[in-house]
């Protein structure tokens, strides 16, 4: 009787849940394209104020002594710093020289480090191991003790030039070796054994057939990326071995301000806002990259 009436007792749960699993998938997308619109807006700001930067006729390096530490105002919409330069001039120069700079790099960490891993994943086994031992070593050594090395053996100069070397040392590193694990996983695909039972060459294969398939990772990986080659371009700038003083760059200004922390705490608030800003928003696009790669796309971005 009572295994009867625990029988009569027990709810149908098959056709409820999956009808309220059904309902929550659109509100659960809802949601998710919710939360995603801010950094939308975000990434548009961000474009239109690299762009301006670009574009605005903004002079970072004219010093002007009798106005130094002066408020916002009409003229400098952010005021001043210690030898009268405007601010917001100072940030627009930053921009070009963090940002641009950062590109840069990350290019050159981008193609050196796929092209790399793209001929030690095909090489063989002993060759990938041996690739991703030293992979291993060059991620263990800093980047700021590249950093001095590269500036002692320029004759203790340093600029964009010892940091452009200081970082790619090591910079490609990441890249080689997600692209070293992708050319291996994709090695084993059909359309791959299909390519080889044609007579293509392995050059062949692996950049003209099996590189355009590895494109998704690479750019949301490319994005991820961006964040952290900028947060070590600003730290380097900041501890003297990036470019020096005037040159307008968001690292360097740290360092020029904080002396001034307490008098004038803009000059160190605004660049650290720039320098963090950046990297949160091309973060979160790469993480948007990386999460419609993954799942697909759940909403419109």
């Amino acid at each position: 009787m009572s295994a009867g009436r625990l029988a009569l007792r027990r709810p149908e749960r098959g056709p409820v849940s999956a009808g309220v699993v059904a309902e929550r998938r659109p509100l659960a997308a809802g949601r998710a394209a919710r939360l995603r619109r801010p950094l939308q807006v975000g990434a548009v700001a961000l474009l239109v104020v690299l762009v301006g930067c670009a574009v605005l006729p903004l002079d970072p390096t004219s010093n002007d002594l009798a106005h130094r530490f002066a408020g916002p105002s009409l003229e400098h919409p952010l005021g001043t710093d210690q030898l009268g330069r405007d601010v917001l001039a100072r940030l627009a120069g930053g921009a070009r020289i963090s940002v641009g700079f950062t590109l840069v790099v990350l290019a050159i960490c981008a193609v050196t480090g796929t092209v790399l891993g793209v001929v030690a994943g095909w090489a063989g086994r002993v060759v990938g191991q041996l690739f991703q031992r030293v992979i291993d070593v060059l991620v263990a050594i800093p980047a700021v003790l590249v950093g001095l090395v590269v500036v002692a053996a320029a004759g203790g100069a340093p600029g964009l030039w010892s940091l452009l070397v200081a970082i790619v040392v090591t910079g490609w590193t990441p890249f080689a070796r997600l692209t070293y694990q992708l050319v291996v996983r994709e090695r084993s695909r059909d359309y791959v054994e299909g390519v080889v039972a044609l007579g293509a060459g392995p050059g062949r294969i692996a950049f003209r057939h099996v590189l355009p398939n590895l494109t998704r990772p690479l750019l949301a990986h490319l994005c991820l990326r961006f964040a952290n080659v900028l947060l070590t371009v600003a730290g380097l700038s900041f501890l003297g071995l990036g470019p020096q003083p005037p040159t307008p760059e968001w690292g360097a200004m740290l360092a020029e301000g904080r002396q001034y922390l307490f008098n004038a705490p803009q000059l160190v608030v605004l660049p650290a806002l720039a320098v963090v800003g950046t990297a949160l928003l091309v973060n979160g696009l790469g993480r948007e990259l990386e999460r419609r790669r993954t799942t697909g796309p759940s909403g419109e971005f």
